[in-house]
């Protein structure tokens, strides 16, 4: 009898080892030591042909090289981006469903407080694999409006000849920077909300509006054919694509500073093995010379960096753009 119940003993011990060992190996799994084992997507909340979705399908094509299994680009758009960021929130974090986003992730939370369905954190329910790039936002002017400067711009709206600008829509970047530089300039230019970059800026070519906040890929071209006219940037350096334009601190209007960036993010809980095989791949994928290149064609600067770092820039863009929005009263369209 005694030897029957060692036996159930030694038995129990074993399936209780047998099934320790089996909740380890799939632990180790979201490590995924053959990872990826079958397609991988990354989710883009904005539509096909913007910065984002061009990024998101240059990195996917250097990733299926890299990893052997097709990367492949999902345009879940709507809601100000809210559609596609909170559909990879709730996604496995088994690295099989990504986010390519830009820092917009970090200001449209705010901006759609109390919109049931809006609230997803990027600090709390992201995993930060890496930043891609960065970019750069432009004061531009018609070459209508005869302003050549952004101290003429500010002199023609204080005179009345500007009251207006272009942007792609409230909560963005680009409005935000509006906000700021009113604030830094001590005037008040109405802001002429659009859905999205390419309306705004055909408006804006057009002659409807005077002038636009905006980054350099969309007006590039109007620039060079002498349509529109660069005044500054918001940055905190100048930029290389149009090195002789001066930032807007060199023009005396400080405060105002409000960049473009891109990053690579995954659903919270992502090992931290999983972020960083992710990590490594993007790292090198950045240097290579033909996507620098190709990055360059939409005035992206390729950015890189670690995961933490990527954390920190996120986390500290959600307290900055949360207080601006408090402080400006900035709502959806």
């Amino acid at each position: 009898m005694k030897s029957a119940n060692t036996r159930r003993h030694v038995l129990a011990t074993l399936a209780g080892l047998a099934m320790a060992m089996g909740a380890a190996l799939g632990s180790a799994g979201a490590a995924e030591p053959h990872y990826p084992t079958k397609p991988i997507t990354i989710v883009v909340a904005y539509p096909a042909g913007g910065d984002t979705d061009v990024l998101a399908r240059l990195i996917a094509e250097k990733l299926t090289t890299r990893l052997g299994q097709p990367v492949v680009v999902d345009n879940r758009t709507g809601a100000a981006g809210t559609i596609g960021t909170t559909y990879v929130s709730k996604a496995a974090p088994d690295g099989y469903t990504l986010l390519l986003a830009p820092n917009t992730i970090a200001i449209t939370p705010h901006v759609l407080k109390g919109v049931a369905g809006a609230q997803t954190d990027p600090v709390r329910d992201l995993t930060s694999i890496s930043q891609l790039g960065s970019q750069s936002l432009f004061v531009v002017a018609t070459a209508t409006s005869g302003v050549t400067s952004i101290k003429d711009l500010v002199a023609s709206v204080k005179a009345g000849k500007i009251q207006t600008y272009a942007s792609p829509g409230n909560g963005s970047p680009m409005h935000i920077l509006g906000e700021l530089f009113d604030k830094s300039a001590g005037v008040k230019i109405m802001q002429v909300p659009y859905r999205g970059s390419m309306p705004a800026v055909a408006d804006l070519v057009g002659g409807q509006v005077p002038m636009m906040y905006t980054m350099l890929g969309p007006v590039a071209q109007h620039i060079k054919a002498g349509k529109l006219v660069p005044l500054a940037v918001a940055d905190s350096k100048r930029s290389p694509f149009l090195p002789d334009v001066p930032t807007l601190a060199e023009a005396g209007f400080k405060g105002a500073e409000v960049g473009a960036w891109q990053a690579l993010m995954g659903p919270k809980g992502m090992s931290p093995e999983l972020v960083k095989l992710l990590n490594q791949h993007v790292q090198e994928i950045l240097k290579m010379p033909d996507v620098i290149s190709r990055m360059e064609t939409i005035a992206l600067t390729p950015a890189g960096g670690d995961p933490a770092s990527m954390s920190k820039l996120v986390q500290n863009d959600y307290q900055r753009y949360g207080q601006i929005v408090k402080e400006f009263g900035i709502q959806a369209n």
